[in-house]
């Protein structure tokens, strides 16, 4: 039981790193008609705002080292705990959820350029056409940040406060059967919190129902008098900041590289697919779903008995949903079928 318990936290967890990128993924599908191959690169880019936070509350001097009296030595001590001694100490502590706040208007910045600068360009362009073009983006942008920051993954500590793990056994009365880690249990919120502030903004506010409806039809709220597709260039800016948040969340979890944007991108295209093109809560569900499943996959138990199945199963399903339903679970009709 207790391994089924915490199979099931590691696919929640995974599936909300998969449910973030794919929900951006179909709001600009969704809104835009656009195929956006570097939306993974997004997430790699809100990662490295997070590394980029670090190194720079990380800037150190050299001091000399007094404790060493026989000759000349000399330590590094960052800037901020010489300006504001333990202060500063906790300030670099907080890198990750400091990056947070940096990377929203950062990656809003971001989104709207790629937006205004280069997918608009390509909206009435097959799909063929938008994959190739936003593929090509992806690796520029990921030689980019191969040049500046080197081919090696970059640790990035959550801080020390939620470095350990959480006794979730003694929360029901029995201590030492269910450890997990603090900060996977933060991102599982986190993505929640996101994936609900997202649905909600699109439910309940007017900007959010304009865009819906531009969703369904397009030329009907252009006519009446909707500036429908600048609303439409602030839903991918929006999209950008999701992916971002998602990537600067996940750098303790995994220490982020120049490529890994296109790990997530890959699977979270399967995940949009199964879930139905367009369909936002689809595209929940199926992170969520598949993310389960290839939490269970990769026991040592279920690879005895199917080896390998660990690094098929996304895709397994995948097959056989669409072979039962074409569109996706919850997709549009006409959207995914021939």
């Amino acid at each position: 039981m207790d391994a089924f318990v915490l199979q099931m936290l590691n696919g929640l967890d995974k599936g909300g790193a998969y449910a973030l990128i794919a929900l951006g993924l179909t709001l600009i599908f969704g809104t835009l008609g656009v195929v956006n191959f570097a939306h993974g690169a997004l997430f790699m880019l809100g990662a490295f705002c997070a590394v980029t936070i670090q190194k720079l509350l990380t800037l150190s001097q050299k001091v000399k080292d007094e404790s060493i009296t026989f000759f000349d030595a000399y330590k590094e001590i960052p800037y901020l705990e010489t300006w504001f001694g333990e202060t500063g100490l906790v300030i670099i502590d907080y890198a990750v959820p400091i990056s947070l706040l940096a990377a929203i208007p950062i990656m809003l910045i971001i989104g709207l350029i790629m937006e205004r600068g280069l997918i608009r360009f390509f909206y009435n362009r097959s799909h063929a056409e938008q994959i190739l073009v936003t593929f090509g983006l992806a690796i520029v942008l990921q030689e980019l940040v191969k040049a500046m920051f080197g081919a090696n993954p970059i640790p990035t500590p959550a801080p020390e406060v939620v470095a350990g793990s959480a006794d979730l056994g003694a929360w029901a009365g029995v201590p030492g059967t269910i450890v997990y880690p603090y900060w996977r249990l933060i991102y599982l919120f986190f993505s929640l919190v996101v994936i609900g502030a997202v649905f909600a903004f699109l439910q309940f506010t007017t900007f959010g129902m304009v865009v819906r409806a531009g969703m369904q039809d397009r030329e009907t709220v252009g006519l009446l008098g909707i500036h429908v597709e600048r609303r439409f260039t602030i839903v991918f800016g929006i999209a950008a900041v999701v992916a971002g948040l998602a990537g600067v969340m996940y750098t303790p979890i995994l220490p982020p590289d120049y490529h890994i944007g296109m790990e997530f991108l890959v699977l979270s295209f399967v995940v949009v697919v199964v879930g139905g093109m367009g369909s936002l809560p689809g595209a929940v569900l199926a992170g969520f779903l598949l993310g389960i499943l290839q939490s269970f996959a990769s026991m040592n138990e279920v690879k005895s008995v199917i080896p390998g199945i660990d690094q098929i199963i996304i895709y397994l399903i995948a097959v056989i949903v669409l072979q039962v339903r074409p569109r996706g679970l919850m997709g549009r009709k006409g959207v995914m079928e021939g």
